[in-house]
């Protein structure tokens, strides 16, 4: 199997966990509020971390599917900004990365 295959198996599980979790979050807070006032109050606080953590989720998904999109084109792997390779290191912490180490720092 080749590097780019293994990554692409890597981001397709990532999106697929990452969805799992949204669709969860999504029930979550679509569950109606107690009728106890003060437990309303810990109850919109809750909700409010779990719209922030849905929001993130919902950023990575986007950069997971644009790299899944760059594996397809053939442009996976070259930084988005100057054309320069993405070195392997940075490919596995960040596989959906657009950009190289360099370009990435400068912004």
């Amino acid at each position: 199997m080749s590097d780019t295959e293994a990554r692409r198996r890597q981001l397709e599980a990532r999106r697929d966990e990452l969805t799992g979790r949204l669709a969860r979050i999504e029930g979550e807070l679509d569950q109606p509020l107690s009728d106890n006032f003060s437990e309303q109050a810990t109850e919109r606080e809750d909700e409010e971390v779990l719209e922030d953590l849905g929001a993130a989720g919902l950023r990575e998904v986007r950069m997971i599917e644009a790299a899944l999109d760059r594996i397809e084109n053939g442009s996976y792997g070259t930084c988005a900004r100057c054309g320069d390779p993405i070195g392997e290191d940075r490919l596995d912490v960040v596989p959906a990365t657009p950009l190289c180490r360099d370009c990435a720092a400068a912004s």
